[in-house]
């Protein structure tokens, strides 16, 4: 923590430099990802926070993070030693950061930011927040780069392709959608910055951010020619005669700004604001720009049947997994303590002896007792809790398999759980339920839904603070856009939920220092019928893995839930079963057995 003071005193220098009184580091990268190469964690390295999303903002005399509420226990035992803030975020995504600026600083100060890792929109709200006090932004200053002197380089591993066997559309086919729709909007090219966009348009995967399978690159495509920018030695031979046969043409990564000036003014380029970095959105100095979504996002949200067959697939062997992984647990924890770092490791093991595995989705969140109340919470080697044959443990962990990701949340009691600990993950489980059982017409929304996984909580004046659901990828992001079941007016909580959307179903409940509870199953929109009332829709559970019915309270159950999760156990244990051993049967029948 000492060493983030000194990062701290020299980004201050270079403040003081260019005369810039505050510095904006967000947690994005070019491509505005939740998820960054570590090239681009410049505001964990500047602040110590490892939560993926937060803002940080650097003065002369603070220091200060702005998190929500997933992070405030994580984000406060980092900061222990540091001169960093906490700033509470009332609203998730909120920039709240813009408005404390406002009112800190003096008339006329300039505030400076690196208008690469922010895009147009969040630029602009910035502006608009500081010309009340006549405060200037500049950001056309990348201090960071200056400060950070041992910065680790860009990733330069080789992309690989995503065999169409699994994503079920070839690259051609893609393309010939988005150029379809990019007619309609009057559009002659796209610009797409979005690197899960990128991977699934062209049917390719890359290994340059952690747990996500992405590369770096930038893609403009255009009616008649699609352009790649990416560094070419990451690009075999082999998938550049194919590139080249589909009209896909190589550029350095480095020439995008380039490229996009030199569209002439008689040419249109589709432009999603809300995502392009503000000094790529200002390279385009000729064309008209017409600002719109990406067009791929909305594509790619609806998984085709190819791909919902595959993750009926997948859920199979990541059930399987998750059998043995657990049963090895409870026969080592009657013996030894074993840390949650341990656990993780575990998890990956068991995983990667399933066929087509590539990874884990996301860093596993072992958290024991009072770690469970951390969401995000990340298990350290020699910080870490050891897990004893007693208390809660909240597991949240997934896999990245060819064939599909892989998303799930168990809460296990380790022994006899207290009145309150059952009571509090039954009312979980009531909401889990009434969103699993939930039939609704087509342009429903996830902010229309959140509220049935919070009733039974609110209801006992408790609460979450993190959304119900995200989006899910195929062997791409686990947080995908656009859809999401949350609170308030988000673009995620905003979108309908269409048939081939593929999500998570995920409340929860968190008591500070003693125990987390959370339970998630990935769920896919499927058409139940039509008729005078309009298309209904309902969702399909597709994740496989007993719920711990000895953390239930039977009687705060309706005879619905019950049969709900008796046929829920059923199901893990018909489908699950013909993979298992003799041994791993028995274990699995005792864990579905009926309540």
């Amino acid at each position: 923590n000492m060493k983030i003071d000194k990062k701290i005193a020299a980004l201050r220098a270079q403040m003081k430099i260019n005369n810039i009184d505050a510095y904006i580091v967000p947690s994005s990268d070019p491509h505005q990802s939740e998820y960054v190469a570590e090239h681009w964690q410049a505001r964990k390295w500047i602040s110590g926070f490892t939560g993926s999303m937060g803002t940080a903002v650097i003065t002369q005399n603070h220091v200060g993070v702005w998190a929500d509420s997933r992070y405030f226990i994580q984000a406060e035992k980092e900061f222990e030693g540091t001169e960093v803030v906490l700033h509470k975020m009332q609203t998730q995504g909120a920039p709240e950061f813009n408005q404390w600026l406002a009112e800190n600083l003096a008339e006329s100060s300039i505030v400076g930011c690196d208008g690469l890792m922010m895009s147009l929109s969040q630029i602009k709200s910035t502006e608009r927040a500081l010309k009340k006090k006549n405060i200037q932004l500049d950001y056309s200053k990348d201090l960071i780069a200056a400060a950070w002197t041992d910065r680790t380089p860009l990733p330069s591993a080789p992309i690989f392709e995503h065999d169409v066997k699994y994503a079920g559309r070839t690259r051609a086919e893609k393309l010939a959608v988005i150029c379809t729709k990019m007619k309609d909007l009057g559009a002659d090219y796209h610009f797409v910055s979005t690197l899960d966009d990128i991977c699934w348009t062209l049917n390719l995967r890359g290994s340059d951010v952690e747990a996500n399978p992405v590369f770096i690159a930038y893609c403009v495509i255009g009616i008649s020619d699609v352009h790649l920018f990416i560094d070419e030695d990451k690009v075999s031979a082999n998938i550049k005669s194919k590139l080249k046969k589909d009209g896909i043409l190589l550029k350095s990564y480095g020439d995008i700004s380039t490229f996009l000036n030199k569209i002439p003014a008689n040419q249109t380029i589709l432009v999603d604001t809300g995502i392009v970095s503000v000094n790529v959105y200002n390279a385009i100095s000729k064309a008209k720009i017409i600002e719109g979504d990406t067009i791929s996002i909305a594509l790619k949200a609806i998984k085709n049947e190819v791909e919902i067959g595959h993750i009926r697939r997948v859920m199979i062997k990541d059930g399987v997994a998750l059998t043995r992984m657990f049963r090895w647990f409870e026969q080592e924890i009657q013996e030894r303590g074993i840390t949650e770092a341990e656990f993780a490791e575990k998890l990956i093991t068991f995983r990667a002896e399933q066929k087509d595995y590539y990874g884990e989705s996301f860093g596993a969140i072992v958290g024991y007792k009072g770690n469970g109340a951390i969401v995000h919470y990340h298990a350290e080697h020699g910080s870490c809790a050891t897990i004893q044959n007693e208390g809660i443990l909240l597991v949240d962990s997934g896999g990245q398999y060819h064939d599909g990701t892989t998303d799930i949340t168990r809460t296990i009691a380790l022994s006899e759980p207290t009145a309150e600990q059952k009571r509090s993950f039954t009312l979980v489980l009531k909401g889990h339920i009434a969103l699993a059982v939930l039939r609704f017409p087509h342009g429903t929304k996830g902010v229309q839904m959140d509220i049935l996984a919070r009733q039974f909580l609110w209801a006992n004046h408790l609460n979450y603070g993190h959304g119900t659901g995200h989006g899910v990828g195929f062997f791409l992001n686990v947080h995908e856009p656009p859809q999401g079941i949350i609170q308030g007016i988000a673009a995620r909580g905003t979108t309908v939920h269409e048939p081939g959307m593929f999500s998570s179903n995920e409340p929860g409940f968190y008591k500070t220092n003693e125990y987390g509870i959370r339970i998630e199953n990935l769920i896919l929109v499927r058409e139940a019928e039509e008729n005078e009332y309009g298309r209904f829709m309902f969702f399909e559970t597709v994740t496989l893995f007993p719920i711990d019915t000895g953390l239930v309270d039977k009687s705060i159950l309706t005879k619905e839930e019950k049969i709900w999760l008796n046929n829920y156990h059923k199901e893990v244990l018909k489908k699950l079963s013909p993979k298992l051993s003799a041994d791993e049967k028995i274990w699995m029948k005792a864990k579905c057995k009926a309540i």
